[in-house]
This record gives structure tokens, sequence and C-alpha cells, in this order.
């Protein structure tokens, strides 16, 4: 079984395309399996928050970071569980 991983992922999305268009630098940090899982998360996140299509994101950086890296507490909570009961 693999090993979930923190992935850094930066880079700029077109917000409110129709109205006003703005382009807005983001960094997001990711639980994934992998690069490509990571990526998807962020065209999947943004797409159903606010309704950006994926042509509109460019991902400039996605690369794997350590938990001491982490500055978001909730996010190195997270990390210590070792399985959720839903």
């Amino acid at each position: 079984m693999s090993e979930i991983k923190f992935y850094l992922v930066r880079g700029t999305a077109l917000f409110g395309e129709s109205h006003y268009p703005e382009r807005r630098k983001f960094v997001k940090i990711v639980r994934a399996l992998n690069e490509k899982q990571a990526m998807e998360y962020i065209y999947s996140f943004f797409g159903s928050k606010n309704k950006i299509k994926r042509h509109n994101i460019k991902i400039e950086e996605i690369r794997e970071i350590s938990e001491e890296e982490i500055a978001d507490r909730r996010i190195k909570e997270l990390a210590k569980l070792e399985k959720i009961i839903v």
C-alpha cells in the first residue's frame, strides 16, 4: 500500500471569467499519493468551489514537502490520524 504524502501546489487561476476576469495566485497544501493525484485534486477543488474551468488553472509548481514544513495546525493534526471512521 502506498504512503500518502504532502504536496505544495503553486499556480494561478482566472476568477470571474465572464464579468471581470482577474488572474490570482494560489498556494495550497494537498495530501495525495502522487503528483498527478495532487494536480487532479486542485482542478476538482477550484472547479467545484469557484466554477473555474481546467484550462483557466495554471499550475506552476508541485513539490513534495515534509510534515515539518507545514504551517497549518489542522493539516498537521490530520496527518497524525491513522484511520477515519465515518
